[in-house]
């Protein structure tokens, strides 16, 4: 898949600042990271080049948030004259043994931690003193810079595809994207945010309270107006709570887990069973909460969960998705049932994402007080009893700064659900991270252990010359052909 740099503007669209709002609220928070296992140590001094590069080259990596005076209107990003990228690019080590166990107790503990919300809203950890040699990268990034395929797009800028690859050319002034620090006085950026409060926001508003005021409107409004209000009241009027008997309570406390699957295996299996490989993701995650239940003895038959829908386009900005919510099957049932059932709901949820974007939602709430909109935002997480979200990587060995990739696991943001789990695919593998509240979720070992049950159920449907037992290639073992292959190929994604 070809990864286009996404957009960044110069303010924040209305979903970016519901999502910067919300965090008032610190269950809502949305953070989100990826944790990159290396077989080796990579060249720190040369990564931290290559970032500030990239920082160079995008402009929103030096940007800070300047909030709209008195709340009118999204905020915006201006460069941040005290940038330094040593406060964003940092090198720490676990202490011996380096167990797997010990680095994602430590990223449960660094992606926790609050962005300083004076700088730049990123920050990449080097941890060394790893099992075998081995180190990894903590990469943290707030969602109000890009979503999970804009931050892909964005991982292009230090990714290479030979171990020994040469460093990219120097950049001279003409080539940078830096824009310039924001002079504006107090009273243009007033007269500003108030010319973005007066523009869409009222409009929507006004409808939406004359709507509630009297429904019979709806008819008579245009058929996109008709069907973007009712996704609206739709959203807003679903106050059902989450069906978990078990996962009642919320907290801050955390816990991170990974998996694995083969990447073709689980593929071919969808398409054996008249899917897609979102639908046998998000089935698995089903039938690993249902098990999850029975063998605590608290069987239940659906539970809701919230799904992250890419709007993706050539226009798009940094953030270009949806959240859908749909009640899926979790009682005891044959696994292929539940992929049929599971496949019909995705299917229509996507068709419904249509009128309910985010943006929509979002326009409406622009104008509530912020300690209105998080306790509507806390309202409406407590129906989703958890998360998912699938973003598409690459397939092919990749390397940083003299290190080979051999693993990938996204962590998603919680947002005031028992669990998110994320995948990401990544040289025939998919790579999962779940993230645990884990006041909600008492044994998250214990769920782990049902998801990988759960997929290797899936998995067991591929045709049996399928490669269920795929290893990933070895970046240095590449034939020549097929390093100029994969050059080709990244080049192309990369124009």
């Amino acid at each position: 898949m070809k990864h286009e740099m996404p957009r960044f503007d110069d303010r924040m669209s209305d979903a970016e600042a519901l999502m910067w709002r919300a965090e008032k609220d610190p269950f809502l928070t949305s953070t989100f990271a990826n944790i990159t296992i290396l077989d080796r140590a990579p060249n720190f001094d040369a990564f931290v080049a290559r970032m500030d590069r990239a920082s160079r080259i995008i402009p929103r990596l030096r940007q800070r948030v300047q909030p709209a005076p008195a709340s009118l209107g999204p905020p915006r990003w201006v460069t941040d004259p005290e940038f330094n990228i040593a406060h964003h690019v940092r090198r720490m080590a676990v202490p011996a043994p380096g167990t797997m166990r010990q680095l994602l107790d430590l990223a449960t503990l660094l992606v926790a931690d609050a962005f300083d919300r004076t700088r730049p809203l990123w920050q990449f950890t080097v941890i060394d003193g790893l099992e075998g040699g081995k180190s990894a990268i903590i990469q943290k990034l707030h969602h109000t810079i890009a979503d999970g395929q804009g931050s892909v797009a964005l991982s292009m800028q230090f990714l290479d595809l030979e171990r020994d690859a040469n460093p990219p050319p120097p950049l001279d002034s003409s080539m940078f994207n830096e824009p310039e620090p924001s002079t504006s006085s107090a009273s243009d950026l007033l007269n500003s945010s108030f010319q973005d409060v007066m523009r869409a926001p009222l409009g929507a508003l006004r409808q939406v309270r004359e709507l509630l005021q009297d429904p019979t409107q709806l008819p008579a409004l245009g058929t996109q107006a008709a069907a973007t209000v009712r996704g609206l009241l739709n959203e807003l009027n679903s106050v059902d709570p989450a069906r978990s008997p078990l996962w009642t309570q919320r907290s801050l406390q955390r816990q991170t887990e990974t998996l694995r699957a083969p990447y073709r295996a689980m593929m071919d299996a969808s398409r054996a069973l008249g899917g897609k490989l979102n639908t046998a993701f998000l089935t698995a995650a089903a039938d690993a909460a249902g098990n999850y239940h029975r063998k605590l003895g608290s069987p239940v038959e659906s539970l809701r969960t919230s799904m992250a829908v890419s709007t993706r386009n050539e226009d798009s900005g940094a953030n270009a998705f949806t959240l859908v919510r749909m009640l899926v099957p979790t009682g005891n049932m044959p696994i292929t049932e539940r992929f049929a059932a599971v496949n019909e709901l995705v299917n229509s949820a996507r068709e419904g994402s249509k009128n309910a974007q985010l943006d929509t939602l979002a326009t409406a709430s622009s104008l509530l007080p912020t300690s209105v909109l998080t306790r509507i935002a806390r309202t409406q997480s407590q129906t989703v009893d958890f998360a998912t979200s699938n973003v598409r990587g690459a397939g092919i060995p990749l390397f940083i700064s003299g290190a080979l990739v051999l693993e990938n696991y996204p962590l998603g943001p919680l947002g005031g659900v028992a669990f998110n789990l994320t995948m990401l695919s990544y040289n025939g593998s998919l790579d999962m991270g779940l993230n645990v509240d884990s006041e909600a979720v008492a044994y998250p070992v214990l769920l782990k252990q049902c998801i990988e049950q759960s997929i290797q159920q899936l998995a067991d449907y591929a045709p049996k010359n399928s490669a269920t037992s795929q290893e990933p290639s070895r970046g240095d073992n590449a034939p020549t052909k097929q390093r100029r292959f994969r050059l080709a190929w990244w080049k192309k994604r990369s124009s």
